[in-house]
């Protein structure tokens, strides 16, 4: 069988073909399921934060948090096309909730969770990425360093 299936096979031979690619690539698919997830819950806690500011009248910083949401709401799509793109099925990440944040220390918060995330993708070994997912996660580190020091977000590229 052909490793990537042509567009006119049935979708359930489709189907059988990512799982049969998906042990394959297990390690690479857990850590992308991972990334997700943590771009997923940053996303959520942007979002809560953004919504404190609005109630707070701090229009400036709601705009900032937006920004951020923006940003890891795209990393999040990405993440997901591409585990799409190589044959996985990413866990549904609807139930996931945004732990309680306040907007007292929202740079400490901001810092230590961009940290965070510039830690993971750092720590991901690249030579065992192919080039087209190593060049999202340089683009996604790239933008995650951004935030860590701009403490703002809308870096993306479309």
């Amino acid at each position: 069988m052909a490793r990537y299936p042509s567009d006119d096979q049935p979708v359930g031979d489709l189907r059988a073909a990512r799982a049969e690619r998906e042990p394959e690539n297990g390690e690479l698919f857990e850590r992308l399921g991972e990334l997700r997830r943590a771009e997923k819950l940053q996303a959520l806690v942007y979002r809560h934060m953004a919504a404190r500011a609005e109630a707070a009248g701090e229009v400036e910083l709601a705009h900032r948090f937006h920004g951020l949401h923006a940003d890891e709401q795209h990393h999040l799509s990405r993440l997901t096309a591409r585990m799409l793109e190589l044959g996985a099925n990413p866990a549904d990440l609807s139930t996931l909730q945004a732990p309680p944040a306040s907007l007292d220390d929202w740079q400490e918060i901001v810092r230590t969770s961009e940290a965070a995330e510039i830690d993971r993708y750092r720590s991901l070994d690249r030579s065992d990425l192919d080039e087209v997912t190593r060049s999202l996660v340089d683009e996604i580190l790239s933008v995650e360093e951004r935030h860590a020091q701009e403490l703002g977000g809308k870096w993306t590229v479309a």
